[in-house]
């Protein structure tokens, strides 16, 4: 069985802890942050320089721990222990996951 995109007893529990108001700024941050963590990993890659790469994909996963993005944090888990042997495709998953988990996310942060 797959897990849900974001688990909502976290992205609730964020919500009640940090106020909602604040969690939304945060979403807000990581959506625009989060096309450069991708760019940064596409260019680690063709570098090659893993040091760049896992603090990319290590990034994307701890971000997606915080909001409860399980997949996401799942995929770029798997994608920082991989580092440079990842194959592009993977990396292709990962951004439209992350668009998804974006779109899921700014839709529970908005009353």
């Amino acid at each position: 069985m797959r897990p849900p995109r974001v688990d909502a007893f976290i992205f609730e529990a964020l919500q009640a802890n940090a106020g909602a108001d604040f969690v939304l700024k945060l979403v807000d941050a990581f959506a625009e942050e989060s096309p450069g963590l991708l760019l940064a990993l596409r260019r680690a890659a063709e570098a090659p320089d893993g040091e760049a790469f896992e603090t990319a994909a290590h990034t994307l996963k701890s971000n997606g721990v915080a909001f409860g993005a399980v997949r996401l944090a799942e995929m770029a888990r798997r994608i920082e222990w991989q580092g440079l042997t990842t194959a592009l495709d993977e990396l292709d998953a990962l951004a439209a996951e992350l668009d998804a988990t974006l779109a899921m996310l700014r839709g529970l942060a908005r009353p």
